[in-house]
């Protein structure tokens, strides 16, 4: 697995960032929350392996919040995101540790406990590592909206059994899912009568462009808030 891609650009975690609030336990997990907790609508934003203190990560939590949704971040990687000074755990041994297949299985108590307060409807966003949680998530029912951002672990045999309406923004230059993949994704779900969906992949950008960008680099702010918009868009559009 080309884990080098994957793993480029670190951000500098910080457990006090953004504006909202960190929960101890939500669905048997802590989690960053923001927004009002009198909303009907939420969304879940699904981390990358770096986990739920990524700054940028929380800055669009909040953006997400002031339209009104209650936003949830959880901490699935439960405190141990991965770093690339640690020599003696590489990704391929950090990963065994922290697998798709165990976010997903966390993420189903999270989301009945936000529909035992209430909430409606439930979204969801993935980035990277957090892409494949989610679409297991759409395949199994769970939510009611999905979006994938520079998915990693995806197949083409997921889009087959996805049940909610779904959006996949890829990047140009992606050896994880590189635009030709991305394109076969758009045709699994093309056949897919039933299924709304939204394909696009942007340009001049790189695996992780939508939540590890440089505060600094104003064309990368500017390629990463076009993918929040897009995001946000998709969800006004189906939780609602």
């Amino acid at each position: 697995m080309a884990s080098s891609q994957c793993c480029s650009n670190p951000p500098t975690l910080s457990p006090t960032c953004g504006e909202g609030c960190v929960v101890d336990d939500l669905g048997g997990l802590k989690a960053y929350v923001a927004g009002s907790p009198d909303s009907k609508l939420a969304i879940i934003l699904i981390s990358d392996v770096y986990g739920f203190e990524a700054p940028n990560l929380r800055k669009l939590a909040d953006k997400v919040a002031a339209s009104g949704y209650f936003v949830v971040v959880p901490d699935f990687i439960h405190g141990d995101p991965f770093s690339l000074d640690n020599a003696e755990r590489p990704f391929p041994i950090w990963i065994q540790s922290h697998t798709t297949d165990k976010g997903f299985e966390e993420a189903k108590p999270i989301i009945a406990a936000l529909k035992g307060k209430g909430i409606s409807a439930v979204g969801a966003a993935g980035f990277c590592w957090g892409a494949k949680v989610v679409v297991e998530l759409a395949k199994a029912a769970e939510i009611q909206a999905a979006v994938l951002l520079h998915p990693s672990f995806v197949t083409v045999d997921d889009f087959k059994e996805v049940k909610c309406p779904i959006a996949v923004l890829g990047a140009e230059s992606d050896h994880l899912s590189p635009p030709e993949l991305v394109k076969q994704f758009e045709q699994a779900l093309s056949a897919k009568s039933a299924v709304d969906y939204f394909v696009k992949i942007f340009p001049g950008v790189a695996h992780g462009w939508a939540v590890r960008y440089k505060v600094d680099d104003e064309s990368a702010v500017k390629s990463a808030e076009e993918a929040h918009l897009d995001m946000l868009g998709w969800f006004k559009k189906h939780i609602k």
